[in-house]
Parts: structure tokens; C-alpha cells; sequence
């Protein structure tokens, strides 16, 4: 599909490039962040839209003491959501109340009018003012749930501006965004200790 994001060539000092971080390893919200705070250090700002997130995680209150250099928005609800068949009988128990089950290409309407709306506040930031980066965490979770819209995540990569670096996080990256993309990378989980019964921990990974 045609973009209106600038191309690389080998003589532009700039390169400005569509990201993506996927896999079901740990560390790609990490190494968002790591990109944002680099940004920061280079003079540029940066916009970061979280979804399927609240204002639970500990990096959150760091990253709000950067603004206006850099601002932080969240779309999500304090609870998992899966589709009937994605988790076992035990997944279900050890999630209690936690999360929400829906039937399979029925995700909770609530849900996808928030995160629409999380894309539409995001690209309205981006129109009305200049970022070097805009971080979108977790959309990639959002397309795969049914919860964000292919076109509608189409048509923020094709309004962004040439020079804003873009990068899109969360596991179950769609083919058709990893064939867009200029850089792929994938967390692959070798080994956690989630497996062994750890729960989060403060500070590392909430």
C-alpha cells in the first residue's frame, strides 16, 4: 500500500523508519522505552500511546516526569481479555476474575471503541504537534484480539509525518504490518521463571 512516510535512500542524513518489536519474549515494551529515552537524549520528543494498559506499571511514573518532552497516554482496563479456546482450564483459574472471555471474533465492544479511540487521540497529537518518536505499545496485541482496525492502523502510518520515527509493540505482529516495516525484531523466549511460579515482580516486570 502506497505511504505517504518518506523512503530511505543512502544519502539522506535522516532515515526515519517503521519499527516493530514482536514475539512472546520478554523485553519489548523495554526496548521501546530504551528508544524513547535515547530520543530524549538526541533533543527530540517523544509520544507514547499504551494500550490494553492502565497506570499500573512502575516506568510509567519516570517516563510522565519527562513532559513535556515526552507524553504518556493510556487506553486499556486493569483486567486480561481472551478468546474462548486461547486458555486452559488452569490459565482460566489461575486468572480468577481477572480476565474477561469472549467468543471468538466478538471482542467486548467497550474495548474496541477504546482503543479506536486511543488511535484517534494518537494521531490527533501527532497533527497537532511534533514528535521525533511515537511509540504505539502493544497495538500489535490490540489487531491481533480485534480490537484496532487494520485500515484504521493503516491510515496513522500513512498520516505520519516523514520525519517521525514510528514503532509498534506487542506479540502477534500481523504479516501484513511486519511486511510493511522497515525493522523487525522478535523477543524469543528461551527461558523465564514465570514457568517456575514467580510472579511479577516490582520494578522489573510491573
Amino acid at each position: 500500500m502506497p505511504t505517504g512516510r518518506r523512503k530511505w535512500t543512502t544519502d539522506e542524513e535522516e532515515v526515519n523508519m517503521l519499527q516493530i518489536y514482536t514475539g512472546g519474549g520478554k523485553g519489548k515494551t523495554t526496548a521501546a522505552i530504551g528508544l524513547a529515552v535515547r530520543m530524549l537524549g538526541a533533543g527530540r520528543r517523544v509520544y507514547i500511546m499504551q494500550f490494553m494498559k492502565s497506570l499500573a506499571y512502575s516506568e510509567q511514573k519516570a517516563l510522565q516526569g519527562f513532559a513535556p518532552q515526552l507524553i504518556l497516554k493510556t487506553t486499556g482496563k486493569p483486567f486480561f481479555i481472551a478468546a474462548e479456546g486461547m486458555l486452559s482450564e488452569e490459565e482460566k483459574k489461575a486468572w480468577g476474575e481477572d480476565v474477561v472471555i469472549f467468543p471468538p471474533g466478538e471482542p467486548p465492544s467497550d474495548y474496541v471503541a477504546m482503543v479506536e479511540a486511543g488511535l484517534k487521540e494518537a494521531r490527533e497529537a501527532v497533527a497537532r504537534e511534533k514528535f521525533g518518536l511515537v511509540i504505539l505499545d502493544e497495538l500489535n496485541v490490540s489487531l491481533f484480539f480485534g480490537l484496532a482496525r487494520r485500515e484504521s492502523v493503516e491510515a496513522f502510518i500513512d498520516s505520519l509525518p516523514a520525519d517521525t520515527e514510528l514503532v509498534i509493540t506487542g506479540r502477534n505482529a500481523p504479516d501484513w504490518l511486519v511486511e510493511r516495516a522497515d525493522l523487525v525484531t522478535e523477543m524469543k523466549e528461551i527461558k523465564h521463571y514465570y514457568t517456575k511460579g514467580v510472579a511479577a515482580r516490582r520494578g522489573v516486570e510491573n
